[in-house]
């Protein structure tokens, strides 16, 4: 049986590279560093406690320790793992990869006592299938307010879990063509704790489609593209034709503690020496428009809305506070009177013909015409790439936690991650 899933799939497997294989390792430390750090956050808190009130078989880890079902597991790891977003990110649609797909892959590859080099094969198959269903589904999907991370990668999540559970290829489409019943999550969310709970409710979509194809359920497999599927029904405008090799490649991992959109900004502003923000009467942020619906907010008052607004992110930088740590995006600063009075001289303008991945920033003052750019396409190492993400992680969880991690994870030792997940 094939159907309109079919060339997805195909081309996702087409695309197992030694580059991306190497990319989903690193990406397995970060989305552990992130998930640990962030599972004293609310939202991570009060998805553990709905799994501890449920209760049920304890069949995967939760991280800060305890088991649940593998749906529930997936459902709390991906919500907490994304809680700080400061995960992965892919240009191509706009989505969080990681943290649908590996709380997915982790929660069965335990419950089928699956070595985690499998685990991460199957992450790396479905972290690549979500980029190219969001690339289908198209911008104005995005645009239209569907959050890519929850829709794109609940199919993600899908396609990993079918590949630990060996379904067959019919039951794979099954499984998918129920995901496509399943898969949701709004943009309206976003500086909420709903937006990393979408993450935590693609993986668990996934997993839930997945078991439930294996078990001989019926779905439509054409649920994609036929009259009422999830194409004609949300808004998607994007190709059918699938892009040759390996869009994992081009992940883009954070290295600031805020959303991705933002990146460009600071890195731009980071290449500005010698800056006195006394001196800087105004600030020009130059993006793409498709970001002033989703990092603009213009005067946020808590550090969770700091991280969706160009206007503080820009006056934190200026003055001198770090943007890669935590702490950074806090209530209090939100509400400094020196942070208020230079975020007061930001203007966000949308311009066309920049890359979503592009920004340019111009500041006036004594020094006229200053002026940075910065795209995050520019290309990366990967030793330049481990190295950012090994410093990252450390400055998350401390070196030595850090460092065994990745140990693990070089290692393929499943028990020995997991543990380091499970500690408080």
């Amino acid at each position: 049986m094939t159907s309109p899933f079919t060339p997805i799939i195909e081309a996702a497997r087409a695309a197992d590279t030694e580059t991306a294989r190497a990319i989903m390792a690193l990406s397995a430390l970060d989305w552990a560093a992130c998930g640990i750090a962030g599972q004293g956050e609310p939202v991570s808190q009060l998805t553990r406690a709905l799994a501890e009130d449920e209760g049920g078989t304890p069949q995967a880890t939760l991280f800060g320790g305890g088991r649940a079902p593998m749906r529930t597991a997936a459902l709390v790891n991906g919500a907490a793992s994304h809680a700080l977003d400061y995960d992965d990110t892919h240009f191509a649609h706009i989505g969080h990869p990681s943290v649908a797909v590996l709380p997915a892959a982790l929660a069965v590859g335990e419950r089928l006592d699956k070595p985690l080099q499998q685990i991460l094969a199957a992450a790396r198959l479905g972290a690549e299938a979500s980029v190219r269903f969001g690339l289908r589904f198209g911008r104005s999907h995005y645009q239209a307010g569907y959050h890519q991370t929850a829709t794109a990668g609940a199919f993600g999540a899908c396609l990993a879990a079918a590949e630990l559970m060996d379904l067959t290829g019919d039951q794979c489409l099954h499984a998918l063509g129920l995901t496509a019943t399943r898969a949701s999550g709004l943009k309206s969310q976003f500086g909420t704790m709903g937006k990393p709970f979408n993450a935590g409710i693609a993986a668990a979509n996934g997993v839930e489609a997945a078991f439930l194809a294996a078990r001989g359920f019926i779905s439509n497999p054409d649920a994609l593209d036929c009259t009422n599927g999830f194409v004609q029904t949300h808004l998607c405008d994007g190709s059918t034709d699938q892009p040759s090799g390996a869009l994992l490649e081009s992940l883009s991992h954070k290295f600031h503690a805020c959303c991705h959109g933002l990146h460009a900004t600071l890195e731009a502003l980071a290449t500005m020496p010698d800056l006195d923000p006394a001196q800087i009467t105004g600030i020009t942020v130059f993006t793409h428009p498709r970001w002033l619906t989703v990092c603009n907010l213009p005067a946020p008052t808590t550090g969770l809305g700091a991280k969706f607004s160009y206007r503080t992110a820009v006056a934190l930088a200026l003055l001198g506070h770090d943007t890669a740590a935590l702490e950074t995006y806090s209530d209090a600063l939100c509400a400094d009177p020196a942070v208020i009075a230079l975020r007061d001289r930001v203007e966000v303008v949308g311009k066309d013909e920049l890359k979503e991945t592009e920004a340019l920033v111009t500041l006036d003052g004594p020094k006229e015409g200053r002026m940075a750019s910065f795209d995050l396409e520019s290309p990366m190492t990967l030793d330049t790439r481990r190295a950012r993400l090994h410093a990252k992680a450390a400055a998350l969880v401390g070196e030595t936690r850090a460092q065994a991690l990745w140990q693990a994870v070089d290692r393929g030792d499943r028990a020995g991650f997991c543990g380091l997940l499970a500690q408080a």
